[in-house]
C-alpha cells in the first residue's frame, strides 16, 4: 500500500517503512507526525484519487531528526564591472520514517522500530569512531585471552635465554677453528719457498 502526501509545497510517494527528507517540521526527535493532506491512495483494492484530497485518509510518521541539508553555493557576477559575490546556504530539513497509512477501506502499518540516530552518528558508526553498547559485553571475556598471552611469554622466555646461552659457545668454536686452520696454511707455504731456493742453487 502506498500514498501520495503533500508537505512543504512538495509531493511525496510513501510506503510504510520508507525514510523521506522533507522541509523542516516542528517537533523533537521521536515525535509522532500525522499528515492529512493525502492526494492519492493505492493498494490491493485499487487506486483512490482525491478531489483534491482523499477523505478520511492519513499517513503517520515518526520524526528521526532535524538537520541542515547539503551546502549550496550562490555566485553572482556582473561582467566588466569587477563584481563577484559568493555565498553559501544550507536549508533546514527533517527526516521522517513512515510508520503507517490508513484509509476508509484498508490500512497498512510498519512493524519495525524507528531509530532516532542522526546522520552524524551513523557516519561515525560506519567509520568505527562511535562507541556501541554491544561492544561492552565482550570486554569481560577478553581477560582469559590476556592470561594465555602471559603464559605464552613465559614459555618463550626460557627458549630465548637458551638461545642466548648457546650463542657464545658457537662463537668460541668458530674462533678455535680459525686458529687451528692458520698454522696449517703457514706450514704449506714454507716448503714451497725452500723448493724455490733449491731451483736457484741449481
Amino acid at each position: 500500500m502506498y500514498a501520495v502526501i503533500k508537505t512543504g509545497g512538495k509531493q511525496y510517494r510513501v510506503q510504510p517503512g520508507d525514510v523521506i527528507v522533507v522541509e523542516k517540521l516542528d517537533g523533537d526527535a521521536g515525535a509522532d507526525i500525522k499528515f492529512d493532506d493525502v492526494l492519492m491512495l493505492g493498494g490491493d483494492k485499487g487506486v483512490t484519487l482525491g478531489a483534491p484530497l482523499v477523505a478520511g485518509a492519513s499517513v503517520a510518521a515518526s520524526l528521526v531528526e532535524t538537520r541542515k541539508g547539503e551546502k549550496i553555493k550562490v555566485f553572482k557576477k556582473i561582467r566588466r564591472q569587477g563584481y563577484r559575490r559568493t555565498n553559501g546556504h544550507r536549508q533546514m530539513e527533517s527526516v521522517l520514517r513512515i510508520t503507517g497509512i490508513s484509509g476508509k477501506d484498508e490500512s497498512a502499518k510498519w512493524d519495525g522500530k524507528a531509530e532516532t540516530l542522526t546522520l552524524a552518528e551513523k557516519n561515525a558508526r560506519a567509520r568505527g569512531l562511535a562507541p556501541r553498547v554491544e561492544a561492552e559485553a565482550p570486554t569481560a571475556k577478553a581477560k582469559p585471552a590476556a592470561r594465555t598471552e602471559v603464559a605464552e611469554t613465559e614459555t618463550k622466555a626460557p627458549k630465548a635465554e637458551a638461545k642466548k646461552a648457546a650463542a657464545p659457545k658457537t662463537a668460541k668454536a668458530d674462533t678455535a677453528e680459525k686458529k687451528s686452520a692458520a698454522p696449517k696454511t703457514e706450514g704449506k707455504k714454507a716448503p714451497a719457498k725452500k723448493a724455490d731456493k733449491a731451483g736457484d742453487d741449481a
